[in-house]
């Protein structure tokens, strides 16, 4: 093995001069962004080239099931079940942090941002509210010109791990959403249409006035698409960004042994934006082919680094807590 020194003095390992590696990895849509720049900086500087087809988590987790792909990705973690079916062979390792908009078009409110709360939020995705006036958006809301027309709901179409951040806090917040839809990569939904990732959700709320959907927060930023305010558990409504973020996982504490399956949804906190999560990475734990589990082993290093979680904040991720990161750290030195 050979070691390289990255900007800001992390050695980590790499293959020996000559000798790519080739990685293959799918899943989540909702760290991608962050995902490309991290792996095309890393193939730079490095002997390893990683090829990351954002299929979504369900894909992801059905993937690494299967043994076609180096590593997966998902937003919502394995079942024990699911591990089981490996034997227990996987590490989850949360990699960046990132939160779920919930995003609309609706011009005219202006620069008016759109208050709501997860009770509401679900009544719109069952359908129990069908227009942008009703009385219980405007309670929320006082002085925005609420237009008088229809909702259109917009959802993914497909397995997602974004789907399953946005309905485990939306059961952990309403109790009829919790009896009838539930929290999985999957649901079926009660009403809306289907968007394939969150590309396909982003482009047709960008297109249809008067729809709501939910996107990792860096795709609403890229198509400057709004995202409402959300109230948390401490009372307060909150805009998703990156401090919001960082607040909701303050309370974090992984038990000894850590399994890093935690969800972070309905924080605690007055800053805490709700809807924030983990995103992680599905890595064997022990791998027959040496060379592919040193790469990877080099790359989960690098990826808790100082360096790349400062690339992750410039693009609306919040970087991992430092006491998570060592956690990390720790985790990958003992596999």
């Amino acid at each position: 093995m050979r070691s390289l020194q990255f900007g800001l003095g992390l050695i980590v390992a790499a293959t020996p001069l000559g000798a790519q590696v080739r990685l293959t990895g799918a899943g989540a849509t909702f760290p991608n962004p962050i995902y490309q720049q991290w792996f095309d900086r890393y193939g730079k500087t490095t002997d390893v080239r990683i090829n990351y087809q954002p299929l979504g988590s369900g894909a992801g987790i059905r993937q690494f099931l299967q043994g076609t792909v180096d590593f997966g990705a998902s937003d919502g973690p394995m079942t024990d079940e699911e591990i089981a079916q490996v034997g227990g062979n996987v590490m989850h390792i949360p990699t960046v942090l990132g939160a779920v908009a919930v995003t609309y078009n609706l011009p005219a409110l202006g620069n008016a941002p759109l208050k709501l709360d997860g009770t509401l939020i679900a009544d719109l995705f069952l359908g129990r509210i069908t227009r942008w006036n009703d009385p219980r958006i405007a309670a929320l809301n006082p002085g925005v010109a609420l237009p008088a027309t229809d909702v259109i709901v917009v959802h993914r179409s497909d397995g997602s791990g974004t789907t399953f951040v946005f309905t485990d806090y939306l059961a952990k917040t309403s109790p009829a959403w919790r009896e009838l839809v539930g929290s999985r990569t999957a649901v079926r939904w009660p009403v809306g249409l289907g968007g394939r990732g969150n590309e396909g959700v982003t482009a047709q709320v960008k297109q249809l006035e008067g729809s709501i959907g939910y996107v990792e927060l860096a795709y609403a930023v890229a198509n400057l698409l709004p995202a409402a305010q959300v109230r948390n558990r401490a009372g307060a409504f909150v805009a998703p960004q990156v401090g919001t973020i960082s607040a909701a996982a303050a309370s974090v504490s992984f038990p000894a042994g850590t399994d890093f399956r935690i969800s972070i949804t309905d924080a605690p906190g007055a800053t805490a934006y709700p809807i924030s999560s983990f995103t992680w990475l599905l890595v064997k734990r022990q791998n027959p082919d040496a060379r592919k589990q040193a790469a990877l082993l080099g790359l989960l290093e690098w990826l808790t680094s100082a360096e790349a979680q400062q690339m992750a904040n410039s693009m609306g991720y919040a970087p991992l807590p430092p006491s998570v990161a060592e956690l990390v750290r720790a985790e990958i030195a003992g596999s």
